[in-house]
């Protein structure tokens, strides 16, 4: 495993701990974490709101006029509205994202939360998905939280990566197996 991080690997890590640990002794984790969902949700759905952070060129003084007014419409709490101000002031709000993604990676930890990546050939129901999820949860000790995603290439099975772990039930795997073999005979 490679530990060649990038700047902005670095640095979104920073401050996502930063916020954690803020959010944490103020015992406000549940609420930061719900304000960041909601800003996350915002992001995505807005181009005008992806284009204004990103923006390099947006003043100082713009862009605290604008986070103070978002933070007072969406109801932040003061310490995520101050953090925003940090990062406008300190020029790494373009990383809000990214910053982001890490904090909800730390309070899924915290909460002893595993992610895994589920791709099925078939749509699966939700209860198919919760007993998985269960059976999972159940062997690894940790509550498994799933982003799935369906892939019809696959043609049958499943492909679990759990960290660095893989199993690949899929037609498609096995396929590529038999070809392979039937290339080094």
């Amino acid at each position: 495993m490679s530990t060649n991080k990038n700047f902005s690997t670095e640095t979104s890590e920073r401050y996502s701990r930063a916020l954690f640990e803020v959010a944490n002794e103020n015992n406000e984790l549940d609420k930061t974490e719900n304000d960041v969902k909601n800003f996350q949700f915002l992001f995505k759905s807005s181009q005008e709101i992806r284009n204004f952070i990103k923006n390099p060129t947006q003043s100082i003084k713009v862009q605290n006029s604008v986070i103070i007014l978002l933070s007072d419409k969406i109801g932040f709490s003061k310490n995520l509205k101050n953090f925003f101000l940090l990062l406008v002031e300190k020029r790494r709000i373009f990383f809000v994202y990214k910053i982001f993604e890490n904090f909800l990676r730390l309070c899924s930890q915290k909460r002893g939360e595993v992610k895994a990546s589920l791709i099925s050939s078939k749509e699966l129901s939700k209860t198919e998905l919760d007993t998985i999820s269960k059976d999972l949860s159940t062997s690894m000790g940790s509550s498994i939280i799933f982003d799935y995603k369906v892939d019809k290439e696959l043609i049958g099975g499943l492909k679990l990566q759990l960290g660095s772990f893989m199993i690949d039930t899929s037609i498609k795997n096995k396929l590529q197996k038999y070809e392979q073999a039937m290339i080094e005979n």
